[in-house]
Formats: structure tokens, C-alpha cells, sequence
């Protein structure tokens, strides 16, 4: 995946800052209670296309990184959700 080298992808943690996205939908409800969104990425650099995932802002703490960019990351091995391109 091209998200793992880029800016998207340190650590494993990925990029799931409401503001880095744009187009997001609400799509589902994970079986632990967790909103599920479609979104594209404002900066192509992140990731083209539509993903699947979480905003950062409304899951438990621990699954939340904050980095030196100012953005929030996911630690989804943490969530009942994958965050996976769509289209």
C-alpha cells in the first residue's frame, strides 16, 4: 500500500484527522457502537480515492495518537473497524 511510506501510514498509526478529509459520509455503525465513514483526503498525498474508516475525534483514547504535525492518527488494530480504499 502506498499509505505505509507516506505521511498517512507512520508507524501503522494512520491518518484519521476530520480535518485532513473531505467528502465524508456516515456508512455504517461497528458492532462496538463506532461511527464508520467514507472520506476522501484533502492532500493526495495521504491516499487517492475513497477510504473507509473512523474520525479520530470520536473513538476511545487509546486508539487515538496524537503526532507533531498537529494531526491525529488511529491505531486501528485497537478498533473494531478497518480502515481499508473503497473505490
Amino acid at each position: 500500500s502506498d499509505l505505509i511510506g507516506g505521511i498517512a501510514g507512520i508507524g501503522g498509526a494512520l491518518l484519521s484527522d476530520r480535518r485532513a478529509k473531505n467528502n465524508i459520509k456516515l456508512i455504517g455503525i461497528s458492532k462496538s457502537g463506532l461511527n464508520i465513514y467514507s472520506f476522501n483526503y484533502k492532500n493526495k498525498i495521504n491516499g487517492k480515492g475513497k477510504y473507509q474508516g473512523v474520525m479520530s475525534n470520536e473513538i476511545p483514547s487509546n486508539a487515538v495518537i496524537s503526532h507533531s504535525d498537529g494531526y491525529d492518527r488511529v491505531d486501528y488494530s485497537k478498533l473494531d473497524v478497518e480502515f481499508k480504499l473503497i473505490n
